[in-house]
């Protein structure tokens, strides 16, 4: 087939070489927490907390990090001290931790207060439309724009398995939207959050993003903007906050994807296994919002998808990133490469925020299912493109399961 080239300006809705799998081993984080002292959302905070942090289990105070723990630490040069104190934000190229077995994500307690979690941006680029490969697959027409739905309130009602994943990068605090998906090895009892591959890892120019959390039902009761400013915690964050354990995005991301642009968009997409921060109680996130989404591997051609509903927190204009969003449309077909899979593409005015929101179609069981979650849309807005979840989706989600299935 000849090349088209792609007319149209992309972002980016914000290595290792590829073994003989097609995933990123995942990797366990850091189990213990931080105890931030001086916590206000300012990472210049002059807190100087003790590690104060304990195994998980250990109930008397003291210090009990597990032996495989210290030496991963020790072999990445990490001191839980000096990374409270802001040897996190030390994002110099040799230090930048990006190998598929280098996730570690030591919990910082308080570090996501209202204000950082109000001011945090998504990871997006507008690039040239060359920055773009020629489309040698099939692609559809320009969709035409759906104009985004406000989901009403409350949010764990209405969007459950909905929220917001907040993380750390070189250009500062950072958001994506996430969804709360079924976990094979825990049914009933998940903590296993979808995302998008660049909402948890920079690509083949950097690491994996640093203090890293989940927040479902972010402003749960859909509050405005204005009357958010002196918002306490438990009302932007009223189940928790979720801090990844542990992590995994395609073998394809991380050799592939970059800040702007399509490539690596057909492999774009990740799996997050959350704690949460404060305890609760023994509770999954799954039993805390009270659902989970199952995924499927074997989503339908879109000729055979009647329509697709994505979920997410646009935050750039004329949005703020506060409110929880849809759009609903039947998805087109969007070729970025011909040796990569064809993305599902629908029409969508959300814009940068709304990356990694999951996208669910009604199966042939008349029940929902993930099948897919914002990768990448025009500069301008209209529409929106996410990968189509095959074998290598599924393997990075199988391999977070398993990794927790006898916890």
């Amino acid at each position: 087939m000849r090349s088209i080239r792609p007319s149209f300006t992309v972002r980016r809705e914000r290595g290792t070489r590829r073994t003989s799998t097609s995933l990123a081993a995942v990797t366990l984080a850091s189990a213990l927490a931080l105890t931030a002292t001086a916590c206000n959302g300012d990472d210049n905070a002059d807190g100087k907390p003790t590690a104060s942090a304990t195994a998980a289990g250990a109930g008397d105070g003291k210090i009990r990090i597990p032996d495989d723990l210290k030496q991963k630490l020790k072999e990445h040069g990490i001191d839980l001290d000096k990374w409270k104190n802001g040897a996190w934000k030390n994002w110099n190229k040799q230090d930048w931790l990006r190998e598929a077995n280098d996730f570690i994500n030591p919990i910082i307690k308080g570090l996501w207060d209202p204000n950082r979690m109000r001011h945090a941006n998504d990871p997006n680029k507008g690039v040239k439309d060359n920055d773009i490969s020629g489309d040698q697959g099939v692609t559809d027409p320009t969709p035409q724009p759906v104009k985004a739905q406000a989901v009403a309130p409350p949010y764990h009602t209405n969007a459950a398995t909905s929220g917001k994943v907040f993380f750390d990068s070189p250009e500062g605090h950072m958001v994506c939207s996430g969804t709360v998906v079924e976990d094979p090895a825990h049914p009933g009892k998940s903590n296993l959050v979808w995302t998008a591959g660049h909402c948890v890892h920079a690509g083949k120019n950097g690491g994996w993003y640093r203090n890293m959390a989940f927040v479902p039902s972010y402003n749960n009761s859909g509050k405005p903007a204005a009357q958010l400013q002196n918002a306490s915690r438990s009302e932007i964050a009223p189940l928790g906050v979720w801090w990844a354990d542990a992590a995994q995005t395609s073998q394809q991301w991380i050799d592939q994807g970059g800040e702007t642009g399509g490539n690596g968009a057909s492999y774009d997409y990740a799996v997050i296994h959350v704690t949460p921060e404060q305890g609760n109680g023994g509770k999954s996130l799954e039993e805390t919002v009270g659902g989970a989404l199952p995924v499927n591997f074997n989503a339908p051609a879109v000729p055979k998808v009647s329509t697709i509903t994505a979920s997410g927190y646009p935050e750039a204009a004329p949005f703020d990133g506060q409110l929880l969003y849809q759009c609903k449309d039947k998805p087109g077909r969007l070729s970025i490469n011909k040796a990569d899979p064809t993305m599902y593409r629908i029409g969508c005015t959300m814009t940068a925020g709304s990356s990694g929101g999951g996208w669910v179609e009604t199966g042939a069981d008349g029940k929902p299912a993930l099948v897919s979650n914002t990768s990448i849309g025009p500069v301008s807005s209209g529409w929106l493109a996410g990968p189509r979840f095959g074998d290598v989706a599924k393997g990075v989600y199988q391999s977070v399961s398993k990794k927790f299935a006898g916890q």
